[in-house]
Formats: structure tokens, C-alpha cells, sequence
């Protein structure tokens, strides 16, 4: 998720490093993660269909909304294929949508996607990725780390209840989809919002590191 600005050989070492051994602060809890959640809907298949995030760092004041489109390979009975959309601002905890630009980093990355469903356990990363809209201040420096989204469904809720690595920032970062429609175009209507329990204590917290 975590932009990723150029930097030479040397220092990117250092910061590998730092990255590794001092990650940083994630923030939000899950509660608050599903707060923000519009209503599940329930399909027919396990795990392909459209699934949302919505989350806050509180380190970095930056809001990431995460969209995967999960589809099934043709042929397979456990390879899927996708997209990742990330739109990603900075602001208060207050701006649940964009603000205004004011300088502030603005963006829309997309990134193909592969990954598999084994069991209950969803692996979906992505492969590449390309800037859908440079809202603000997005310069020639600008570069994006894969992210990479793995843990389970839970069918009760229509949740994946996943961490996200993408080997800058995010490491080891809860991050709660839930699907917000189906990919078979048979969507039934959507269940009633659960409280489940949290996905991690509360109190703990995980995140980023610097880029």
C-alpha cells in the first residue's frame, strides 16, 4: 500500500533493514475497520466477487479504501485472479472521504492480482501496478509497493479477514474486507450487519514502518 519513493542502492539496504526490525503503527482497530463497512451480501461462491476495505493509519494520518475483485481461474480449483484498487489520501481521522487537495498526497494505484483459495485461506497479491488518477501531489518520484493480502473467509459474516504485506509500510497489517457483492451476478440480499468479535485484541497494534 505504502508509496515508494526512489532512492539509490545503498540507502534502500538501510531502510530494508530499518523496515524489518522497526515496523510501524497501524492504529485502527478491526471494530473500527467494520464500522466503516457497507453491508455484506451473500453468494453462492466461497470467495469470488468484490470485496471492500476501509482503514485508517493512525502514525501516518493516511486513509486507504482497498478494493479486490476476486474471480475464480477457469479450470482450477484453486487458482483465482483479479484486480487491487487502493485509493489513498492523508487527513485527519475525521476524513472518512477526500478532502481537499491542500498539498496533501492523493492517489489511485490499481494492480493486477493473483492468488489462491486453499481451505478457508485466501491469498490474493498483487503483480504490477499503474496509477489510475494522481489526485495531489503526486511527482516523478512516485512508486508503490505491491501489496500482498492473506487469512481467511468467514462465511458467516462474508469477511476476509486478512494482513496485508507489502514490504515497506505494511507489514503484518489487519486489514478487514468484507464482499459488497458477487461475481455470478446471482447476488441474494444482503444479511443483516453481525458484531462479530475482533479479529485481534483491541489494544494491540501493528503497522508501518518509514518508507
Amino acid at each position: 500500500m505504502s508509496p515508494r519513493p526512489w532512492l539509490g542502492p545503498t540507502l534502500l539496504v538501510a531502510l530494508g533493514t530499518s523496515l524489518t526490525l522497526f515496523p510501524g503503527n497501524g492504529g485502527a482497530t478491526i471494530a473500527e475497520q467494520r464500522a466503516r463497512l457497507p453491508p455484506p451480501a451473500a453468494c453462492k461462491d466461497p470467495v469470488s466477487g468484490v470485496w471492500q476495505s476501509h482503514s485508517f493509519n493512525e502514525m501516518y494520518q493516511e486513509w486507504g479504501r482497498f478494493t479486490l475483485t476476486i474471480r475464480r481461474v477457469e479450470g482450477s480449483e484453486t487458482a483465482l485472479e483479479g484486480e487491487i484498487v487502493n485509493e489513498s489520501w492523508y487527513g485527519p481521522k475525521t476524513e472518512k472521504v477526500r478532502g481537499p487537495c491542500v498539498g496533501r498526497l492523493q492517489y489511485i494505484v490499481s494492480m493486477e492480482a493473483r492468488g489462491e483459495y486453499v481451505g478457508e485461506t485466501v491469498k490474493f497479491q498483487g503483480i504490477n501496478w499503474k496509477m489510475e488518477d494522481a489526485l495531489c501531489s503526486v511527482d516523478g518520484s512516485f512508486g508503490y509497493n505491491l501489496d500482498r493480502f492473506s487469512g481467511v473467509i468467514d462465511h458467516e459474516i462474508q469477511e476476509f479477514q486478512s494482513i496485508n504485506n507489502d514490504g515497506g509500510r505494511y507489514i503484518d497489517v489487519p486489514t478487514v474486507f468484507r464482499r459488497v457483492s458477487c461475481d455470478d451476478r446471482e447476488e441474494l440480499a444482503p444479511r443483516v450487519t453481525m458484531a462479530p468479535p475482533p479479529l485481534y485484541p483491541p489494544e494491540e497494534e501493528r503497522g508501518c514502518g518509514v518508507f
